[in-house]
């Protein structure tokens, strides 16, 4: 045995990531409010509801500014509030499932999956490019938005979505620097 202790998810003896501060922010208006249904196959899926979503992020990065801040958060919290405001009380529909035909004529969004149809003010309703609307496609999906808007400090970000207590989802990926949204 060689003695070195190798850090989690490295190979012993492999050198320990360098280390990494961790900025959590999980403010009470980071949230929005939307109604959606979860498709679980070909003709089964929840019946329409919705949720009070909660956001949180954890920002990591590994130098500290001159003051001793990893980030200026102000901008950071600006960005997650506007996304959350792009999804609040909207009719949330996943654009990329192919188990659900969309439908859009005369100012209504029309939705037929299996025996069930729907029909809602178009304005009421956001396409979103999922496969369906879980917690764990809401929350790569915000991942991907809120990413590359990140300043450069910021090199890896856990976002979390929660739809009831006790039940969230994470996407936590390294990011891919400022200006790389596409």
């Amino acid at each position: 045995m060689s003695g070195t202790v190798a850090a989690p998810g490295t190979a012993e003896g492999a050198a320990a990531p360098p280390p990494t501060i961790w900025l959590s922010l999980a403010k009470e208006d980071f949230k929005f409010s939307s109604a959606h249904f979860t498709i679980f196959g070909d003709d089964d899926a929840e019946l329409l509801h919705g949720h009070n979503y909660q956001v949180g992020a954890r920002l990591g990065g590994r130098r500290l500014d001159s003051l001793g801040f990893l980030v200026d958060v102000a901008p950071v919290k600006r960005q997650i509030r506007a996304l959350c405001s792009e999804l609040d009380e909207r009719v949330l529909i996943p654009a990329r499932c192919t188990l659900l035909e969309i439908d859009e004529r005369d100012g209504e969004t029309h939705l037929h999956f299996a025996e069930r149809h729907y029909c809602f003010p178009a304005a009421d309703v956001l396409r979103l490019p999922l496969r369906n609307i879980t917690i764990e496609e809401l929350s790569r999906h915000f991942w991907q938005l809120l990413a590359p808007r990140l300043p450069a400090a910021i090199e890896w970000l856990e976002l979390t979505i929660g739809e009831t207590s006790g039940q969230q989802a994470s996407w936590c990926a390294a990011c891919p620097g400022p200006g790389s949204e596409g």
